[in-house]
């Protein structure tokens, strides 16, 4: 069994996992630059434990890397239905934090959230793949839908929500990865951008239009049209109520996304830290350990949010270009695996999990400059943490594994 492991283990894609181990000690670097301060023991320090949780991760890399592909296949759904326990377990205690994110073993804090990632993408991957679905009929979109939204609602009352987008990310991509038509694609679409464009009238003007003349190309029945149009109007006449439902908190993060002056010392001020950290490291940065805003703790959350920030405060936008450019190979790699993958079932694991780096990256980054809400995400194998660094990597030997054509 081992020769057999090695021989896949060869065939697998060198370049992901060197990809991921020189992302991995970049985090490490860093957060040992954050935690060199901590007033406390050694063994206890940020940096060390995120040491210790590199151990168990490579371990799942190697698990999920063997596990043969009719196994991940077969329990698929049974692993979706442990996953949605798992994520009912922290209602089951006191709040950790403030949420119901964790579930505490003894000194260990585990995250389900970050393993139902996985899950739901595997549960998604099996559904699509299978052949006497009929990919244009409601059920393709139907029953992917209520995959989705049972984990995301569970999730988004811990609270959560940025998790909650990140495990919605892959759901419109595999679809689309699956050959369902692009106006079906529009269908799921539409009620989201209905709700974000009625903010602004104009907006809302534009996107009605277009709305309007997608549907008048795709010709769909009279009434059937209609319905569409007029229903996505009326929620976008809703996004008051919707806005009035989130927390305020979270009202704040979306505002001062616009102008951080808004609330410099509250909501606003993790932006204004973030910005001025990236901002003052330059090209090359100002050296481990050096960075002011990071070592005089100013930058919050630094060192899982906020790490991008400590990166190019001490380090420089050269090692943020670095790591943007080893994840774009990372992410083409993946795909190009799916591309190339003589298994449906496979391809649509690799592409459901491929998004899920991409969202992680994009919303990680965006946030610490910026351009979104702070979501509180942290930036794949670099953040602090262990159940999503064991998650990540659980996650690359899948890809590894499912990227390899062979029979079962």
């Amino acid at each position: 069994m081992l020769t057999d492991l090695f021989l896949k283990f060869r065939e697998a894609s060198k370049q992901m996992l060197l990809g991921t181990i020189v992302l991995t000690i970049v985090g490490l670097v860093s957060i040992s630059s954050v935690s060199q301060h901590q007033d406390m023991n050694f063994v206890n320090t940020t940096y060390f434990r995120q040491l210790l949780w590199t151990i168990p991760a490579f371990l799942t890399m190697i698990l999920t890397f063997g596990i043969s592909r009719r196994n991940i296949y077969k329990f698929s759904y049974p692993a979706y239905a442990l996953v949605i326990l798992l994520l009912l377990v922290p209602y089951l205690g006191p709040k950790v934090a403030g949420t119901y994110r964790w579930i505490k073993l003894g000194t260990v804090h585990l995250q389900p959230s970050e393993i139902a990632k996985i899950f739901i993408v595997l549960a998604l991957a099996r559904y699509l793949s299978n052949p006497r679905l009929d990919i244009n009929g409601p059920k393709a979109i139907l029953v992917p839908s209520v995959l989705v939204l049972v984990p995301i609602a569970l999730v988004f009352q811990q609270p959560d929500l940025g998790t909650s987008i990140i495990i919605a990310s892959p759901v419109i991509i595999m679809l689309f990865w699956a050959g369902v038509r692009p106006f079906s694609l529009f269908l799921i679409i539409a009620p989201v951008l209905s709700i974000l464009t009625a903010f602004h009238n104009l907006s809302f003007g534009i996107w009605a239009t277009v709305m309007a003349l997608i549907l008048y190309l795709a010709r769909p029945k009279l009434v059937n049209g209609v319905i569409i149009y007029f229903a996505n109007l009326f929620l976008g006449l809703l996004s008051p109520y919707i806005w009035n439902a989130l927390e305020p908190y979270q009202q704040k993060r979306v505002m001062t996304v616009f102008d951080p002056s808004l609330d410099p010392l509250g909501a606003g001020y993790q932006i204004i830290q973030s910005q001025t950290a990236i901002g003052s490291g330059g090209l090359l940065g100002k050296g481990w350990g050096q960075g002011t805003q990071t070592q005089l703790k100013f930058l919050p959350v630094q060192e899982t949010d906020f790490i991008v920030s400590v990166i190019g405060e001490e380090f420089g936008f050269l090692m943020v270009l670095v790591i943007l450019i080893i994840f774009a190979l990372l992410l083409l790699r993946m795909l190009r695996l799916a591309a190339d993958s003589d298994n449906r079932f496979s391809s649509l694991v690799i592409v459901g999990l491929a998004v899920l780096f991409l969202a992680h990256l994009f919303v990680n980054m965006a946030m610490a400059v910026g351009l979104i809400p702070v979501k509180g995400l942290p930036l794949p194998f670099i953040s602090y943490g262990g159940s999503f660094l064991v998650a990540c990597f659980a996650m690359v030997g899948l890809v590894m594994n499912l990227g390899i054509n062979y029979s079962d």
